[in-house]
């Protein structure tokens, strides 16, 4: 049983309450999945630019270091901005490659979360109230987010274990349910040449949708395609650059809820998450259908 939301904002007035409205969906979740918690913020691009966000669990010795080897490379030197056990790296868009190599050869205790031109997550062990505290997302401002709160069956409690899981430039997804042949689909992306980084069922399913995406499909197809490839009991809410996008398995026993007016699109595992949104008196509600591709795009 976890916790899944998500915000999609139309109105770019609301882009600077992104954070705020997100983290306070966020934390009524917390007793739907109080080992772990995080988010995924898309916020604003600079054109040419990625930025990758880390995390270490031994900030003191791990980011001095990742510093040094940032202003080893050639060109302009990359910026990086910590969050407590996070940081993230802008970089010009040519250097991503050579960071991303960087990281696994010579900072192998420094873990990447996630990379694109718009993408940051943030995500550690503990109660919601206290990982939104502690990375103050409250101040994030974005054109959309999704978040989790994670009660685990499927794994340990670990920082890598919490959701959003990414895996390709700018993707990232959050899952309520089981997946039962997430070691088979594991095996066959690895020959494919996309690796995950934990035993997690759900980081598989974001591969999955990536190995799609980088075929060709859009989200939308990369979604539709998983009714038929991913078994199991599963709501997903997923998160590209420029889109939002929701599918419930043909079963639909797990829990969801959204919300439409003129200025979001809203997605909660319950509808008390939804409540404290502006105008949400004005919106759609309505309960998914099951094997139902949903999705927004700006």
């Amino acid at each position: 049983m976890c916790g899944i939301v998500g915000l999609f904002l139309k109105n770019e007035a609301l882009k600077p309450q992104l954070g705020e409205l997100l983290s306070a969906m966020l934390i009524t979740m917390t007793d739907r999945g109080p080992d772990s918690a995080g988010i995924a913020i898309y916020g604003d691009e600079v054109s040419d630019m990625i930025k990758l966000t880390v995390q270490s669990a031994s900030t003191d010795e791990d980011f001095p270091a990742l510093e040094q080897s940032l202003h080893s490379l050639k060109g302009d030197n990359p910026k990086l901005s910590i969050r407590d056990t996070h940081a993230v790296i802008h970089a010009n868009a040519n250097q991503g490659d050579t960071i991303r190599a960087m990281l696994m050869s010579s900072h192998p205790n420094i873990r990447l979360m996630s990379y694109g031109q718009s993408i940051e997550i943030y995500k550690e062990v503990g109660l919601p109230k206290k990982v939104v505290e502690r990375f103050n997302l409250t101040s994030a401002s974005g054109s959309h987010g999704i978040g989790h709160t994670r009660m685990a069956t499927e794994s340990a409690v670990t920082t890598l274990g919490a959701h959003p899981f990414s895996t390709g430039s700018d993707q990232c997804l959050v899952h309520n349910g089981s997946l039962s042949n997430h070691n088979t689909l594991r095996r066959q992306l690895n020959r494919e040449g996309i690796t995950t980084q934990t035993e997690n069922d759900s980081e598989v399913a974001a591969a999955y949708l990536t190995a799609r995406m980088n075929e060709g499909d859009s989200l939308g197809e990369a979604l539709t395609a998983g009714i038929a490839d991913l078994d199991g009991f599963f709501t997903f809410v997923v998160g590209t650059r420029d889109g939002f996008g929701v599918l419930r398995d043909p079963i639909a026993c797990k829990p969801a809820v959204m919300a439409e007016n003129e200025d979001y699109v809203a997605f909660g595992s319950e509808y008390r998450a939804l409540v404290g949104l502006p105008d949400i008196e004005q919106a759609r509600v309505w309960e998914p259908e099951p094997a139902q591709v949903y999705f927004w795009s700006h």
